[in-house]
């Protein structure tokens, strides 16, 4: 089948990024189609008419081959934050992963935008946060073109993050931290994440692999409960708890459906999760990242 460059599919397309990634690139003149697992769920609100939903299943080599079929870009925006019996960490992260970039790699003319994040180690002890890490290497080794984007923590507009720990600080008198709460943050907007992959896909600007994509605001995790706290008029306790006890309450909660904390968040939390020194990042993609501050959400 012939390529077309102005044909993207991406993958997760339904997710917290991914669902502003097509919208974007809508806004843009590509021609959009979003992977997923759930093909006939009704489509986000932000999408424009003419977004088709595709059939995807990381474990079929045959699925995927035929979801890729025809695109020029593939944009893997799949995230993975508890692992089920059915699927773990290493399938999607790894395997799932290395499975795209190798098709991409197969069909020429095609190129490859896979989404990671800052803070990915080989060396964690954690198995979702290593994943991560071993994807990025399986991603590069198998399609070295491939472009990998490594956002921070991610917020949106009276939603997630910011709008998550406003709630914590309006109901709780005593609210607990992670460890002492020192570690420090660098909170990017979902729309900035998603207007990277658009200048991505244009080309020129992009003259590295790796982009690592922070806000301009750096907080410690306690400073940021601190000023939500006093956004909503009262004072809080915040209250340190050791990170093995929150490992100890991940576990107990595991079970659930949607557990209010993952081993995966602790993992997170335990390491600054900043831009690195001398990593590329949206100054080399001509982007002016938006401050949650500047925008009134802390």
């Amino acid at each position: 089948m012939q390529i077309s460059p102005r044909s993207v599919i991406v993958l997760g397309g339904t997710g917290f990024l991914g669902r502003r990634v097509v919208r974007r690139l809508q806004q843009q003149g590509c021609r959009v189609s979003a992977g997923t697992r759930t093909p006939g769920a009704p489509a986000p609100e932000e999408w424009e008419t003419g977004v088709q939903q595709v059939q995807v299943d990381l474990a079929q080599q045959g699925v995927m081959a035929r979801a890729l079929s025809g695109a020029g870009w593939v944009v893997n925006c799949i995230g993975f934050y508890t692992e089920t019996r059915q699927q773990s960490f290493q399938d999607v992260h790894l395997a799932g992963a290395r499975r795209v970039a190798r098709l991409v790699q197969e069909t020429p003319g095609q190129r490859l935008i896979h989404v990671s994040g800052i803070g990915a180690s080989l060396h964690s002890p954690s198995a979702y946060v290593r994943a991560r890490a071993e994807g990025e290497v399986a991603v590069r080794n198998a399609c070295p073109d491939a472009v990998i984007l490594r956002p921070s923590v991610m917020f949106c507009q009276g939603g997630v993050f910011f709008g998550d720990l406003q709630k914590i600080a309006a109901r709780l008198p005593v609210i607990p931290l992670f460890g002492r709460g020192r570690t420090r943050l660098q909170p990017v907007w979902v729309e900035d994440v998603a207007e990277a992959v658009a200048c991505v896909l244009e080309g020129p600007r992009a003259q590295r692999k790796v982009y690592e994509l922070g806000g301009p605001d750096v907080f410690a995790y306690r400073d940021i409960l601190r000023r939500l706290a006093a956004r909503s008029g009262r004072r809080r306790l915040l209250l340190p708890v050791p990170f093995a006890l929150w490992r100890l309450a991940a576990a107990l909660l595991a079970p659930l459906s949607k557990p209010p904390v993952t081993p995966a968040q602790i993992a997170l939390m335990r390491r600054d999760n900043t831009v690195g020194a001398g990593v590329a990042g949206f100054t080399d993609l001509g982007i002016k990242p938006h401050s949650a501050v500047a925008m009134g959400l802390v």
